[in-house]
């Protein structure tokens, strides 16, 4: 069975109160009473009517007032308000409307007419619970599918880097020491760009960019870049065409985070002092995603095997090199990140060890 209508009735007369109880009940409705404003506030949050018939004149606060609390607050600002009075004079129609009455009844009211009073605003109030209704279901969906498509993303985004990092492993796939070097240099260089206070969007352009700083390597002949030991001087011209191979390789693309790796590849082994290559590009005009590449590449270069010497250098001495090269080979804003951020640095570091050294 339905629960029955709650209509609340507030009149400071009790007869007027019996009189309306015994109408509403008479009608099907259930009635609930109050003597004054106070009390009908009160109602209102215990009970939670469908609708209001309110008195004007009472002692403390008046119907007006009560109307004006209960329009302003949009837990209540629907319930319909009837405004039931035998002074319903043009100027206080007006009041009553500022206030936010819905509607009005004279005393004595007629009970033919009290019915379709309240019959037609609760169908409006009918009307406009479903249109509530409607938008949170319709704002809770959103919210569902939005979620969802979050989580889509994230795994695109996964799925997405892992390709990265499997297709830029191709470059260096003969030179078994360099392990999960381009995913360390990519973290790296993610840790280094929060620290400076990059946007979110170019933080993660450059985490999806930097595995690929090195892609050019797979031009560069086995016999170059596999040699045991240094380079020769026409080897080394060689060997640091690497940059501008992987910047051709990247070149022409419409995505920014591979407009980006072209840009990392091709100036990541630029210097701040403008000794490096393949340009001599010095300061500020290496771009920064370049910077911080250099950086975490020289750092895990350092800290990691390498063909061309014997053994890695540990993380203090790595440490305390970049500390004495800011300035000169690698920018001092980046060293600075690099260094707060070096607890990060060490958690990454563990995390993507290479196979001997996890041995």
């Amino acid at each position: 069975m339905d629960e029955k209508i709650k209509i609340l009735v507030v009149d400071d007369e009790e007869i007027n109160r019996t009189l309306m109880e015994a109408v509403l009940e008479k009608l099907g409705y259930c009635p609930l009473l109050a003597s004054d404003g106070a009390q009908a506030l009160a109602m209102v949050e215990s009970q939670r009517p469908d609708m209001i018939l309110l008195d004007i004149v009472m002692p403390g606060m008046d119907g007006f007032e009560v109307t004006k609390r209960l329009k302003e607050d949009p837990k209540y600002k629907t319930i319909p308000i009837v405004i039931v009075s035998g002074k319903i004079e043009v100027q206080n129609r007006v009041k009553a409307l500022e206030s936010g009455a819905d509607d009005f009844l004279n005393k004595p009211f007629d009970s033919t007419e009290l019915r379709a009073r309240i019959g037609s605003l609760l169908k409006a109030k009918a009307y406009n619970d479903r249109l509530i209704n409607y938008q949170k279901e319709l704002e809770m969906e959103v919210s569902k599918r939005t979620s969802q498509l979050k989580i889509s993303l994230e795994k695109i985004k996964s799925l997405s880097l892992d390709a990265i990092y499997r297709l830029s492993r191709a470059a260096e796939y003969k030179n078994k020491e360099t392990g999960d070097h381009i995913k360390r240099v990519s973290h790296y260089a993610q840790a280094i760009a929060l620290q400076i206070g990059l946007n979110q969007t170019t933080v993660e352009a450059i985490l999806y960019a930097s595995p690929l700083h090195d892609i050019g390597k797979i031009g560069i002949p086995d016999k170059i870049l596999l040699k045991p030991g240094k380079h020769d001087e026409a080897e080394w011209k060689i060997m640091k065409q690497h940059t501008v191979i992987g910047a051709r390789i990247m070149e022409g693309s419409d995505y920014g985070f591979l407009k980006l790796a072209a840009v990392i590849a091709l100036t990541h082994h630029e210097r701040w002092d403008g000794a490096g290559y393949p340009h001599g590009l010095k300061g500020k005009k290496i771009p920064l995603a370049g910077r911080i590449t250099a950086l975490a590449d020289f750092f895990d270069a350092m800290t990691s095997d390498r063909p061309y010497r014997s053994k890695p250098y540990s993380i203090e001495h790595t440490f305390e090199k970049i500390r004495q090269d800011s300035g000169s080979h690698f920018d001092p804003e980046v060293v600075n990140s690099f260094i707060k951020v070096s607890n990060k640095i060490w958690e990454i570091k563990q995390k993507f060890r290479d196979d001997q050294d996890a041995a």
